[in-house]
């Protein structure tokens, strides 16, 4: 009995250790992944300390001892160690019971500094393993830009490989692709070149293996214009063919991923660090014949970039999770600031996706399920009248009046608090994608409040302040003065102003959640 007892032991050990099992993302589940968003302000559970020595050094089996947790939505993330966690425009693999996210983390000026890798079994307790790239692993990237690194695993020759985009770290005329490799996933990785695809421009990057092993490499060329899906060779390191590209649709921020048999492929417009809406296109064959362009999420992709889609597959299933990038750039601030934007893949058909905001997330990574807690928007309400901040006539037009409004429930009354750089906010209505804005910049008394297109003006950025009994005021960042409904009315459809504070309850306002 004991002999057949060492005998089982040793084939599951075997099986636990086996390559194979890290196609997880990569292959079996056809796996690509990427990027989070709101501030973690505790540890996220026990550190993970294990020494990756080999491709697969975890059991596979514990990472169905993982708790459910929850993740907030759109806020920065910290590690274990409470350092500020840079995983920037990056993707997620899995191996063995960790999930390990790679992303950008940059020096101050926006130039490449490190792609930095980290490791979690529950999706929210990441610990920092190593710059797996950085300035010293080649001499073109002493002064660089390195972007959406995306890293997968070549079942064949037993080596993780990483593409990204390359420049030359003062401007975008390169338009390189870029790989490197590495025998084990989060060891340092060797920097093999950068060079154009068959030519061609390449920015905006994603790796994807299907589930019969053939990698693709999808890039944004032609200036941002065209999008070229090409198949690479069989050790992943260099690309065979363009099999398919999208001509003059000006999409980027590719993110390819598989469900029962359907390729879904999903992109942003061009528009630099400002969001826009989020289209995807779906196809049975990769070089076959794809769907037109179709929207997902709202207006804005709700303030984020698609990184990357990671499968997360349980005991109970397999659920896909979309993760964005709110970039920092879009309010002015460093590229480090950017926050996560993580939401669950709704499929209303085998060939549809739809994304809902929410709060957070509950994750269990178990069970394979993704579950949205809340809406993500609030409802404010002036505390003298009760009445709520309404974008007059629902209009979704710039310099539409911020109003006072008996509460009725429209998505006009809803309204996104995201969080930027310096401990501000920006104010963002559900119904238009529309910022809360004082107009012209003005610091003048009783300068109009108003909705507008969002930037990095600071006429758009807030800073909550407690005034108490659960009310809060919002104070204009340019000009120091705070959100006023004028002489305490308590009539509809009187239009907000900035005055000085004060402490009237017509300048407090009471945040519900919806």
């Amino acid at each position: 009995m004991s002999r057949v007892l060492t005998l089982l032991a040793g084939l599951c050990l075997a099986l636990a250790l086996s390559p194979a099992s890290v196609a997880g993302t990569a292959a079996a589940a056809a796996t690509p992944a990427a990027p989070l968003t709101a501030p973690l302000t505790a540890p996220l559970t026990a550190p993970l300390t294990a020494p990756l020595t080999a491709p697969l050094s975890e059991a596979a089996g514990s990472a169905t001892r993982t708790a459910p947790v929850t993740v907030p939505v759109g806020a920065p993330f910290t590690d274990t160690s409470g350092n500020a966690l840079h995983a920037h425009g990056g993707g997620v693999i899995k191996v063995g019971s960790y999930y390990y996210w790679f992303g950008e983390n940059r020096n101050a000026d926006g130039t490449f500094r490190y792609v930095s890798a980290y490791r979690s079994a529950d999706l929210r307790t990441w610990e920092f393993r190593n710059h797996v790239l950085t300035q010293s692993s080649a001499a073109e990237l002493q002064v660089a830009n390195i972007e959406r690194p995306k890293v997968i695993y070549n079942a064949a020759t037993g080596r993780f490989v990483m593409w990204m985009h390359k420049e030359n770290g003062r401007d975008y005329g390169e338009a390189r692709a870029a790989v490197a490799v590495s025998d084990t996933v989060d060891g340092s990785y060797t920097y093999l070149r950068s060079f154009r695809p068959l030519g061609h421009m390449s920015r905006d990057i994603t790796a994807f293996v299907d589930s019969d092993g053939t990698g693709y490499m999808i890039s944004a060329a032609n200036e941002n214009y065209d999008l070229h899906v090409y198949r690479l060779t069989s050790d992943y390191t260099d690309v065979s063919a363009l099999v398919r590209m999208w001509a003059g649709d000006h999409r980027e921020a590719p993110a390819m991923f598989k469900r029962d048999g359907v390729y879904f492929l999903l992109t942003s417009a061009a528009t630099g660090w400002q969001p826009n809406q989020a289209r995807y296109a779906t196809a049975t064959s990769i070089t076959g014949t794809w769907s037109a362009w179709q929207n997902a999420g709202d207006s804005l992709t709700f303030g984020s970039q698609p990184a990357y889609v990671l499968p997360v597959q349980g005991t109970s299933g397999t659920s896909y999770l979309y993760l964005g990038d709110r970039w920092a750039g879009a309010w002015g601030g460093p590229v480090n600031d950017s926050r996560y934007v993580w939401l669950p893949i709704q499929f209303p058909s085998r060939t549809s996706m739809s994304l809902s905001y929410a709060r957070e997330l509950a994750i269990d990574a178990a069970a394979g399920t993704i579950t949205p807690v809340g809406t993500g928007f609030d409802r404010l309400t002036v505390r003298h009248s009760g009445k709520c901040a309404d974008v007059r006539n629902a209009s979704t037009a710039n310099a539409a009046a911020v109003i006072q409004y008996a509460c009725n429930g429209g998505t006009n009354q809803q309204w996104r608090i995201q969080s930027v750089s310096g401990g501000y906010v920006q104010v963002v209505a559900r119904h238009s994608g529309k910022c809360l804005d004082i107009d012209g910049v003005s610091t003048a008394d009783g300068a109009a409040v108003q909705q507008y297109t969002c930037g990095s003006g600071a006429n758009q950025q807030w800073a909550l302040q407690d005034a108490g009994g659960g009310y809060l005021r919002l104070v204009a960042r340019h000009s120091g003065k705070c959100l006023d409904l004028p002489s305490s009315s308590q009539a509809d459809n009187v239009q907000f102003k900035q005055y000085p504070c004060n402490g009237g309850q017509n300048q407090q306002f009471a945040r519900a959640p919806l």
